[in-house]
């Protein structure tokens, strides 16, 4: 051996994590994974007919889901990867974008505002979202973007409802 330490990959995680490798993609590779995740949501709801409820509780389902596997995944991820967030752990936002997507109607202008505003709230952090974010393991990993999607959500509902011409 040449001295290099070996760094052992649990596949499932990795590929989870990263979301399938587009969190190695440059830059920004949280933005990659929420534009890919409106595009999916746009693409399954347009492609399949799904109506505005069934689209509203299959969303928040896959947001339980990805968040759930999200935890365990980011965790192994960061532990493999001798870092506490890594950047190419991307599933945290896969799991925030859902969640900003929630009781949406799948059109180009919802996916965009619900883009921005995730965004916006995942890089800005403000409190609490900061404070979540020191959560052990996956936990601080996960869920500080799960709240930057929840505050998106709120925040597009709210300006929905007072700007009509948003809806």
């Amino acid at each position: 051996m040449s001295g290099e330490m070996v760094v052992r990959k649990t596949r499932w995680a990795w590929a989870a994590g990263t979301f399938f490798g587009l969190g190695y993609m440059k830059p920004g590779p949280g933005t990659y994974a929420s534009v890919a995740t409106v595009l999916l949501w746009w693409g399954a709801a347009n492609g399949f007919h799904i109506g505005p409820h069934n689209l509203s509780a299959l969303t928040f389902l896959a947001m339980v889901v990805v968040t759930a596997i999200g935890i365990p995944a980011s965790t192994i991820v960061a532990h493999e990867a001798a870092k506490k967030d890594p950047g190419f752990v991307v599933i945290d936002e896969v799991a925030g974008q859902l969640f900003a997507l929630i009781a949406l109607l799948p059109t180009w202008v919802h996916g965009l505002e619900a883009l921005v505003l995730f965004r916006v709230f995942d890089i800005w952090k403000p409190w609490p979202i900061r404070r979540v974010e020191k959560l052990p393991r996956g936990w601080g990993i996960m869920l500080d973007d799960v709240l930057a999607g929840f505050f998106a959500h709120i925040v597009l509902h709210l300006l929905m409802y007072f700007v009509p011409r948003l809806r």
